[in-house]
């Protein structure tokens, strides 16, 4: 990873639409030097795809809520099984697995306080496997469109073919 590695991340981290040209340009390099950096980007797994970025309220889902979870037993089928279950779920916009008080962290979005109660209660604590849960709402949701590479970080390199 070096400068103009980050360069193009920042680009296309900023807006994943951005064309090689206009990427070339803004980072002062030729349309093919970006275009075989950003492959080999691509190639290395450091670009995995990209995402739209919605407006929760926009598509009828305004309330946010991290909702900490329990697994008993701890088992890794139990964990496992857990959250691929969780992970499919319609109001599920991500899960972590965690270390400490929690197992997981699961970060929802629902219509209002009534679906995140039935989510909460209907869907969570029915499952015989689920110990504990807490619920905290969000307020606001606030994230970093660039992140940038840490001075270390070394791409691996893939070969194509």
């Amino acid at each position: 990873m070096d400068e103009l590695d980050a360069a193009i991340l920042a680009v296309l981290q900023h807006d994943a639409r951005t064309s090689n040209r206009d990427v070339a340009n803004a980072i002062g390099v030729s349309p093919t030097t970006a275009l075989d950096r950003t492959r080999a980007l691509r190639d290395a797994g450091v670009i995995r795809g990209a995402s739209l970025d919605l407006d929760l309220a926009a598509i009828g889902r305004p309330v946010q809520a991290l909702v900490a979870v329990r697994i008993r037993p701890p088992s890794r089928s139990v964990i496992e099984a857990f959250r691929d279950w969780v992970s499919g779920l319609p109001e599920t916009l991500g899960v972590f697995v965690t270390t400490g008080e929690a197992d997981f962290i699961v970060h929802v979005a629902v219509a209002d306080n009534d679906a995140l109660y039935a989510f909460v209660i209907d869907r969570l604590t029915s499952r015989e496997e689920i110990a504990d849960v807490k619920t905290s709402v969000v307020f606001e949701h606030l994230r970093r469109s660039v992140v940038e590479p840490h001075p270390d970080a070394v791409v691996p390199v893939r070969r194509r073919g």
